[in-house]
């Protein structure tokens, strides 16, 4: 088993230029990145067309020591399967503000480029977010029919499998980060999404812990479960604090509002279990990418991240190659 490198996720920090987030994470102790695919980050379309562009972005990490195995398509993704939504004018193109079909029709075209240019970057991991037709039905009232919930479910299947096929044709593999507003948001939604795409070993999972805290769950069981369709993992941390007042859906108020019933934390300042995560990881030979998606409100972002990096870095341990009690037996 390879040493698990850990990863900073760019989706955070791409105010910043490429050159300099490079020389930055490789100062906070990282091992590589996970490209995002907005802002500063990755260019897809250029990356498809401009070998030179690759080299350039090839040169950066190779120049800071860094690796890249995975790319993150988040905001691309999430425009393929949501329903009309004016919030996605965020994430597109100026020019296609206000056109919800030219909208998906270019992020359908985006996330089939996007194999390619993992291709050319030499990596086989693509992370992002699906979209969901149906999230504004999740609590059912008016009510939710079950043939709705099909209906968004197979909606998905359609929209995803010509974006897989160019993945198959390119050998790259699509990790969905199962997050509320997804189609698959909790376990019994990944459940049912996974046998939906049990044909298509291109799609799996982006394993994020922190999503799954806050809902309940126990994150390392959801791993344990699902670890054959785990193709990557964020470190992520997440804190519950209801006082008796506040609620789990967040009474509208933004991230880092300590009136809020739970928020995102910097690693190990939250309540995920990550030592249990590790072990699962370990029992399952698990070796590709630790990446910290870094978000805390409340923290300075780079002493955070760099907190984060050490963090992730002690927890990362080898399973045993031997029985303890292998030397005292007979």
């Amino acid at each position: 088993m390879r040493n698990r490198p850990v990863t900073l996720f760019t989706g955070q920090w791409a105010d910043l230029p490429f050159d300099g987030l490079c020389r930055l994470a490789a100062k906070m102790g990282y091992d590589g990145l996970e490209i995002a695919c907005w802002g500063n980050g990755l260019d897809i379309n250029r990356a498809c067309t401009d070998d030179g562009y690759v080299k350039w972005i090839k040169d950066q990490l190779s120049e800071n020591r860094l690796v890249c195995e995975a790319l993150g398509t988040h905001i691309i993704g999430q425009c393929v399967g949501d329903a009309p939504d004016p919030r996605l004018d965020n994430f597109a193109p100026k020019e296609l503000h206000g056109k919800p079909d030219e909208i998906r029709a270019w992020a359908v075209e985006t996330m089939k480029k996007s194999a390619l240019a993992a291709k050319k970057l030499g990596v086989k991991i693509v992370t992002g977010f699906t979209g969901s037709p149906i999230w504004k039905y999740l609590y059912s009232f008016p009510q939710t029919t079950g043939a709705m919930v099909e209906k968004g479910f197979q909606r998905i299947y359609d929209l995803w499998t010509p974006i897989l096929l160019e993945y198959r044709k390119h050998g790259v593999r699509f990790a969905l980060e199962v997050h509320p507003g997804e189609i698959a948001f909790d376990y019994y939604s990944t459940q049912r999404l996974l046998e939906k795409f049990r044909d298509w070993p291109e799609f799996g999972l982006n394993f994020d812990p922190s999503h799954l805290l806050w809902q309940g769950m126990q994150p390392h069981l959801f791993l344990q479960d699902f670890i054959g369709r785990v193709y990557h993992v964020h470190m992520k941390d997440a804190a519950v604090t209801l006082d008796g007042r506040s609620g789990l859906l967040g009474s509208h108020i933004d991230f880092g509002d300590l009136r809020r019933g739970w928020n995102f934390r910097s690693l190990g300042h939250g309540g995920v279990n990550f030592e249990e995560i590790i072990r699962v990881l370990n029992a399952h030979g698990y070796d590709g990418p630790l990446s910290v998606e870094w978000e805390d409100s409340g923290m300075d972002r780079e002493h955070g991240a760099a907190e984060a990096c050490a963090f992730v870095k002690k927890i990362n341990y080898k399973p045993s190659l031997v029985k303890f009690d292998e030397a005292i037996a007979n």
